[in-house]
Formats: C-alpha cells, sequence, structure tokens
C-alpha cells in the first residue's frame, strides 16, 4: 500500500515538473517570425534632444511598423536624467526591452542575466552575425566573460579612419580686412594672436567651451606640445599608451598657456564658462580663435550675420604642433563606446532579436541613419543624399521631424554623417581636404577585467579633478610653474595612481589586440 503511494505521488510530481518545464521553455515564449501580421510591441528607452523631442508619430516607425509589425513605445527621460534611470534599470534588472548602454556594462551585467545573450539566436540573425564577423573590434566590445554576446556597438567612424569632428575655427572676416595670414606654428600662433589682441584690444583672441574632453584646452594644446590627446592616450609614434604630464614638453605647455592667459590672449573666464557663453562671446567678437566642431562652423556664421554682423565669417586655419611632435588629429572612432541591447527579460526574445537584426540590416538601418527615400534623402549618381532643403546642418530637421540621426535610436552614424559630408557645401569640403593630411586612425577601445575596472573606478576620477585644478593653477598663475613645482606636480600624480593606471592601459590594450 505503502509502495503504490509512493509511486502515485512520484508520478504526479514528475507530471507537474514537465508541465512546468513546458510552460517555462524560452521558444515556447516567441511567437514566430517578423511580420505585418503578426503585431509586437517593445518598449525601448530614449531621451529628449534639444534639437527635438521624441515623438510617438514619425513616419519611419509608421513604416517600420508596417513592414514588420512592431510597434515601439518610447519610454522617454530627460538627457540629465538618462544615466541615473539607466543605471537604476541595470540594479534592479527592469530595463526596456530595447536599450542602449555602455558596451562594459554590457559585458558586465549580461552575465548576470540583465541582457539578453544575443550569440544564442545568431543562428537566426545573418545581419547581426555579418555585422560581428565585420567588426571584431565590436566583436570585442560587446563579449562577456561567459563568451557571450551582449550589445550590438554603435557604428562612428568610416573603416578607412578618414572621418573627423574638429577644426580651428578664425574669423575670416576680420584676417581679410587686416591681412593676417594664418599660424602654422605654435610661434605663429602666439603672434597670430598677439597682433589680433593689438587690432581689437577689447576682445579676448583665444576661448575654448572646455578645458578637458574632445576640444578642451588642455586636451588640445596636450596634443600639440605632448602628442597626447587628453591626459591618457594612445601615442601615436609608439603606439602605446602614455601619460601626457610626463611628457618633457608638458611643462612647456604650461608655459606657454600661461603666457597666453597673462597677455590677455586667453579669455580669463575659460576654466568656468558654459556653452552659452562660449557661443556668445564668439558670435559677438569678444572672442576670435577656438577649436570646435566642424559641423557647426556654418550655422554659427547664420547666426551671427542673422544678428547683424552681415560680414561675419569664420574659416578654418591650419593644425600645428611643436616641433619633433606630430601633428595629427585622430579620426573619429570606427566602433562607439556604446551599443544596443535587448532585456533578457523581453516576452519574445526570437522576435526582439529579429527586429534588432532588421535595424542592423540595409533597409532597418537606412531608415534609421537616412529615413525614406524622396522624403529625407534622394540618390545621386546612385548614392545617398539629404535633402538640400534641409540646410548645412540637415541634421536638426531630420532628429526633430523624423527620428532620424537619433542618439539612442540610430544604430549607424557613420553611415548618416558620410550622407551628410557627400552634400556638404563647397566651403566645407575645402575645409575637410585641407585637415585631411593630418587625420590618422583612432585608437581602437580596450576591453578591461573587472579588477581593472575597480582599479580605474579606484584612481582615475580622483586623478582627473587633480590634473584639472592643478594645470588651471598652473594657467591663471596661482602656482608658479619651475622645476620644484612641476616634479610636486608629478610626485602627487603618481600618489593618486598614475602609474598604476598607466600600466593597466597598456597591458589592457596590448591583451585586447594582441590576438
Amino acid at each position: 500500500m505503502k509502495r503504490t503511494r509512493f509511486k502515485m505521488v512520484l508520478t504526479i510530481l514528475l507530471l507537474g515538473a514537465m508541465l512546468v518545464t513546458g510552460c517555462t521553455s524560452g521558444k515556447s515564449k516567441d511567437s514566430g517570425t517578423l511580420s505585418p501580421d503578426n503585431p509586437v510591441k517593445f518598449s525601448w528607452l530614449v531621451y529628449d534632444r534639444v534639437e527635438g523631442k521624441v515623438r510617438d508619430d514619425w513616419e519611419i516607425f509608421k513604416e517600420i511598423e508596417a513592414k514588420t509589425g512592431v510597434k515601439l513605445e518610447f519610454q522617454i527621460v530627460s538627457q540629465e536624467g538618462l544615466e541615473e534611470k539607466r543605471q537604476i534599470m541595470i540594479a534592479t534588472n527592469t530595463a526596456t526591452d530595447f536599450i542602449q548602454v555602455p558596451t562594459q556594462d554590457g559585458r558586465e551585467h549580461g552575465p548576470e542575466k540583465v541582457f539578453l545573450n544575443l550569440k544564442d539566436y545568431l543562428d537566426k540573425a545573418p545581419n547581426l552575425k555579418a555585422f560581428y564577423e565585420k567588426y571584431p573590434e565590436a566583436k570585442a566590445l560587446a563579449t562577456g566573460t561567459d563568451g557571450g554576446l551582449y550589445t550590438v556597438p554603435v557604428l562612428e567612424g568610416d573603416a578607412e579612419g578618414k572621418g573627423f569632428n574638429f577644426i580651428w575655427y578664425a574669423r575670416k572676416d576680420i584676417m581679410d580686412k587686416d591681412g593676417i595670414k594664418p599660424p602654422t606654428s605654435v610661434d605663429e600662433f602666439y603672434q597670430y594672436l598677439k597682433t589680433l589682441k593689438q587690432n581689437y584690444p577689447d576682445s579676448y583672441p583665444l576661448i575654448s567651451n572646455t578645458i578637458v574632453g574632445d576640444t578642451g584646452l588642455y586636451t588640445t594644446f596636450g596634443r600639440v606640445f605632448t602628442g597626447i590627446s587628453g591626459f591618457y592616450n594612445i601615442d601615436p609614434t609608439t603606439e602605446q599608451y602614455a601619460f601626457a604630464p610626463y611628457h618633457s614638453n608638458y611643462k612647456d605647455m604650461l608655459v606657454f598657456l600661461n603666457k597666453l592667459y597673462s597677455e590677455k590672449l586667453l579669455d580669463p573666464e575659460y576654466s568656468l564658462l558654459t556653452q552659452a557663453q562660449w557661443e556668445e562671446r564668439i558670435l559677438t567678437g569678444k572672442s576670435l580663435v577656438t577649436y570646435f566642431w566642424k559641423a557647426d562652423l556654418e550655422s554659427l556664421v547664420a547666426k551671427a550675420r542673422g544678428a547683424g554682423t552681415a560680414d561675419y565669417e569664420l574659416d578654418a586655419i591650419p593644425s600645428f604642433a611643436v616641433e619633433g611632435i606630430k601633428n595629427y588629429q585622430f579620426s573619429r572612432p570606427v566602433v562607439g563606446t556604446v551599443g544596443r541591447a535587448i532585456s533578457a527579460k523581453v516576452k519574445d526574445k526570437e522576435r526582439a532579436v529579429q527586429f534588432l537584426d532588421y535595424l542592423v540590416g540595409d533597409e532597418g538601418g537606412n531608415y534609421l541613419s537616412l529615413g525614406i527615400e524622396g522624403k529625407t534623402y534622394t540618390m545621386e549618381d546612385g548614392k545617398p543624399v539629404y535633402n538640400k532643403e534641409f540646410g548645412a546642418s540637415p541634421f536638426n530637421t531630420l532628429r526633430k521631424d523624423w527620428g532620424v540621426w537619433y542618439d539612442l535610436i540610430t544604430l549607424n552614424n557613420a553611415k548618416s554623417r558620410e550622407v551628410w559630408e557627400r552634400g556638404l557645401s563647397e566651403k566645407s569640403k575645402d575645409i575637410n581636404a585641407r585637415y585631411e593630411q593630418y587625420i590618422i586612425p583612432a585608437p581602437k577601445q580596450i576591453v578591461k577585467t573587472e579588477e581593472e575596472l575597480e582599479l580605474e573606478k579606484s584612481k582615475l576620477n580622483n586623478l582627473n579633478k587633480y590634473l584639472e585644478q592643478k594645470v588651471t593653477e598652473f594657467v591663471t598663475g596661482k602656482t608658479p610653474i619651475n622645476e620644484t613645482t612641476y616634479q610636486q606636480f608629478i610626485d602627487q600624480a603618481k600618489k593618486f595612481g598614475s602609474d598604476e593606471l598607466l600600466n593597466m592601459y597598456n597591458t589592457a590594450y596590448t591583451r585586447t589586440y594582441s590576438k
């Protein structure tokens, strides 16, 4: 009797286990292939850009829904609140179905079942499979410690490494009127600023919109004097990471900037300026020279003329570097630092991957990067060109009215930029041609181990704060520049971990790309 009752209980338990297994099978939750006859909804985290807010009636997504059956529900946050919202979603495993995250977050949290492992679905995602094969750097950045693939990194630059973002701006109308020639060396640049100050004594000729970052004063002149772009970066002459303040010319850079500051050739508030203040001073002639995004040159000219300065004209002046230092600028990186991920909790996993695959492919990718043929772009000589009515900065209209080339939505900024540059004015094309000689391929990104990440988190932020503060003190004269003070500066940087970080970057870089 007992044996019979035991068998009955065991049978019931086994049947229950089989039912549970059948109900929880990942494949049973999926609903087939993409089709307009089989609609599905996916949520997507986005933020409102200054060019225009996210809209639910953008035509490209109506077209995409008609082709795929996928309706997107955008979860919108402010740009300021984006990072906090994203981190909360990751920490609580409540990410939207589609979300853009730093590739490092994908590698770190994908194996924790926060993001879907795309590798498990590549047999049904030919575009994704081809993407990882074509861009091994993207595959390296997407691969977690378990070997899974958790993001689709956003493409930023062309594979040839020719596209670039930044130029030296100067007031061409003033140069033409006063017969001032553009400088081609550091010494000539100094004399150039002196002449501008002499002719326009109420101006502070040189201005910077920030002190660090791509267009930062310290970044720009660090490269001019040492060949290192930023505090840490690849030295293109050695293909190794370097720490700019260790270079013998870094003190010379501080002396040079201090000279510009003390002679009122550099805006005295350079370290405090907001973006709006920078723009106002450039537009009104309070400052005359800057290093900035090339894409903004023509729109700034239009703003100044619209405000009443009819002869206002900006043009690029040559890049320059001290003798013995490579005169260069890095191209846009081919692969960006962020990537599209799918939540591991998405209900319809297979169709979510198929949709991401569609967006990586030509048709879906063109909707996100180009828009709709005949409405946002036309074909000329077999190649797309944005509608000329959108002007010199087509991205403003494309983003606002169409959702095209929109951050956190598009996957291929490189394609958008290529089309934009194809339709540039002759002036902008001429600037590109003049700067081509300086452009070299950007360094590839590093894949760091957990230990290396912890080292970076524990050291880099405090080191950067110290460097920014101390360099500013040197430039503004608060701290005199001599052998003693500079050695103290270096010694303190070492205490903050400059050597450990430098060794880590070189170790990680070699490990990532020595295969």
